[in-house]
């Protein structure tokens, strides 16, 4: 039984970089709201408060109906990638002052020797040194006097930062001790938080823990600003609901754990869409397939052969490592306001620039003089002139070509139809971009693209997603319910999910055993004392997955393992676990004395209600669908076009089509065709050749 009430009201909250997303479950009157409010890039938590005003007067509920609130943004991976963060210094073991510099001493490319290499998020002169190290085994090789902390906080002090994290050499051996160390150097300095890297992370590689620390410093001040503000503005609107952020890991925290950890919540939108994807593809039978994230300023996939939520340990952030465990979500950078351009050698791209929400395209008229995508999908007719984009934004059609009519000019095409000639080969562009980046990931993961489906959300997402499908080689497409609004529903799906790991290197041998056993009680302690201070007033229903990262002596790199529970962990199983996936991944075993464990990993996860799937009921058919010209395959042709809420279980969709909603559009090209599912799903299947209506 959770703690929360199961039958209160429950919000989802996605922030994006032109909409905020909304949706409303009211367990009681068995139904689902959805909203889409424009963001407010200036204050971004004005756009979530404005949303919420407005999903409340929609539904005619007073704020104290709302039992839980779930926030999803990318305010922290934003300030990273444009380098916005906080001014904060690290203090690391002597010698090491120049690690964020050298990194791993790798090339941005081995065929570009003069490619550039991204800048470190913060400049060498705020980097110090302080006399503190641990030998492999933990024990202390040297540890600074009174005097040397007080000189290093006089060196901090000059630098006039708003945080510092600490890192030592060896320090995950003893984050306790690391952790006294800050907060020794902390009484030294007025007021600035000192942030120990062991006790933030305690895994092993110094370059990336000095990473998480640093960019938890970096943004935390940002974040919790953030936070603070949105607070009191649910405040003003008497909103009580608990909030909770999510993770980056697919779960949520609660809001004290987000702001002790903002590096967590990085990968939160996306991660809440891949989650919401999951259940999506178990509700409708399983199996692999890709998420296709594509909002207004970027577009993500994550991949599962499975149809389960694929995790990694390792990913990047605006060019930078990060070791903790997050969604696996790659960028494929081409977005609804990704802006379309000429460059100096006169050849048609697309991004990485976007237009954002303000200006945002052409064709809002706020302003912005760049075409983009959105206004190449208008121009070509597969968005329709005469509705408000997500209800609330009217387009301006003539604006849009003229502005793709002067791009043409610079590529040489002139007539009547160059701006849709331009808008078109803009299209292509994005979707061989796309497909090249999904078959990359699919070559390295050994995956046939036939064998998945491709579940489109976001604004665009569904718009793109049969061009793109097509290009790809995938043959299936789902189309959520409320494709615009997907990424908040995640977070509503979401349960909490903490991450705890500890770095050990030990030989997985008989003499090791009982130490391993030890240390793997202990992180579940740790697990348990978090869940009791953090998670316990949200659940009780709790949950443990445990798992190892092992390697063959010699090995550079690991390999991730699942184990059973403490309590039925033995030694032979251990070793049986790790040489089986050790054979399948690369075809060979050596003998079991040579494992090596590296580190141990713990994931708790603390159930929270769970919204029922939407029942799907149509409208009263609407007759025979109006037809719209479209100019797609280099020619207009004439497309049918279907309102999303009046489409019966009994229709079959023929492409060229086109499906409207609130939220999206839903493009079907020649060649595919749609279909309802029992659940209201749309599903877009490739027809065979010679089979295409």
């Amino acid at each position: 039984m959770n703690s929360l009430d199961v039958t209160g009201v429950t919000v989802g909250v996605d922030v994006g970089g032109t909409f905020t997303d909304f949706v409303l479950f009211d367990p009681q009157r068995r139904r689902s709201l959805y909203h889409k409010q424009p963001s407010t890039p200036a204050d971004p938590a004005q756009a979530v408060s404005d949303g919420l005003q407005a999903l409340l007067q929609k539904s005619r509920l007073p704020a104290s109906a709302l039992s839980l609130i779930l926030h999803g943004t990318t305010l922290g991976l934003n300030a990273i990638i444009q380098r916005r963060g906080a001014r904060v210094a690290i203090a690391i073991s002597t010698g090491f002052r120049d690690v964020l510099e050298i990194g791993r001493a790798r090339m941005p490319s081995s065929f570009d020797f003069h490619a550039d290499r991204e800048a470190a998020f913060l400049p060498r002169q705020r980097v110090l040194e302080i006399d503190a190290r641990f030998s492999p085994q933990g024990e202390i090789l040297s540890w600074p006097t009174e005097q040397q902390l007080q000189q290093l906080a006089q060196a901090i002090g000059r630098l006039e930062v708003s945080a510092v994290a600490l890192v030592t050499l060896n320090g995950y051996t003893r984050p306790q001790a690391e952790a006294e160390l800050a907060a020794q150097l902390a009484r030294h300095l007025d007021g600035v938080p000192v942030l120990s890297a062991a006790q933030l992370w305690p895994e092993i590689r110094e370059y990336e823990r000095t990473l998480v620390a640093g960019l938890n410093a970096y943004i935390q001040p940002l974040m919790q600003r953030y936070f603070d503000r949105l607070s009191a503005l649910l405040a003003q609107q008497a909103i009580a609901a608990p909030l909770l952020i999510t993770a980056s890991n697919g779960g949520v925290l609660p809001l004290d754990a987000a702001r002790e950890r903002p590096i967590d919540t990085l990968l939160s939108g996306p991660a809440a869409g891949v989650t919401a994807a999951a259940r999506l593809a178990e509700r409708s039978g399983g199996g692999g397939y890709v998420s296709f994230d594509m909002g207004g300023t970027s577009s993500d996939i994550s991949v599962s052969a499975d149809g389960g939520v694929e995790r990694v340990t390792r990913t990047d952030i605006g060019g930078l490592p990060l070791i903790l465990p997050v969604v696996g979500v790659s960028a494929l950078g081409a977005g609804g306001g990704s802006i379309v351009h000429v460059d100096d050698y006169g050849v048609l791209k697309v991004g990485p620039e976007s237009a954002g929400a303000d200006p945002g395209p052409v064709a809002y008229g706020r302003g912005g003089s760049a075409p983009t995508l959105t206004d190449c999908y208008l121009v070509c007719g597969i968005l329709p002139a005469d509705v408000r984009l997500a209800g609330s934004i009217p387009l301006d059609l003539a604006a849009a070509r003229q502005a793709l009519a002067a791009l043409a000019a610079r590529c040489g095409l002139h007539g009547e139809h160059a701006a849709e000639q331009v808008a078109s080969g803009a299209l292509a562009v994005a979707t061989t971009r796309m497909a090249t980046e999904l078959n990359k990931e699919l070559a390295r993961r050994g995956v046939n693209a036939a064998a998945l489906t491709l579940i489109p959300f976001g604004g665009a997402g569904p718009t793109h997603a049969s061009l793109f499908a097509d290009e790809a080689g995938i043959d299936r497409i789902l189309v959520p319910l409320r494709p615009g609004t997907f990424c908040a529903e995640g977070a509503v799906t979401a349960d909490i999910r903490r991450d705890f790991v500890r770095s050990l290197r030990m030989a997985v041998t008989a003499q090791n055993f009982s130490s391993l056993r030890e240390a793997v009680q202990a992180l579940g302690q740790q697990a348990q004392a978090w869940f009791g201070q953090q998670a316990a007033a949200l659940s009780s229903e709790e949950s443990t997955l445990l798992q190892a990262d092992m390697r063959y002596r010699g090995q550079a790199y690991e390999l991730t393992v699942s184990l059973p529970q403490a309590d039925e962990l033995t030694l032979n199983g251990l070793q049986a676990a790790f040489q089986q996936l050790h054979k399948q991944r690369y075809g060979f075993t050596s003998p079991p004395e040579d494992i090596e464990l590296t580190t141990l990993r713990l994931s708790l996860t603390a159930a929270l209600p769970r919204p029922p799937a939407a029942r799907w009921q149509p409208l009263p058919a609407a007759g025979t669908p109006v037809q719209r010209p479209v100019f797609l395959d280099r020619r207009w042709q004439q497309a049918s076009v279907w309102p999303r809420q009046q489409i019966q279980f009994s229709d079959v969709i023929s492409g060229p089509a086109i499906v409207e909603q609130e939220d999206t559009t839903t493009l079907i090209i020649r060649g595919w065709q749609g279909r309802l599912d029992p659940a209201g799903n749309l599903i877009v299947t490739r027809q065979p050749q010679g089979d295409t209506a």
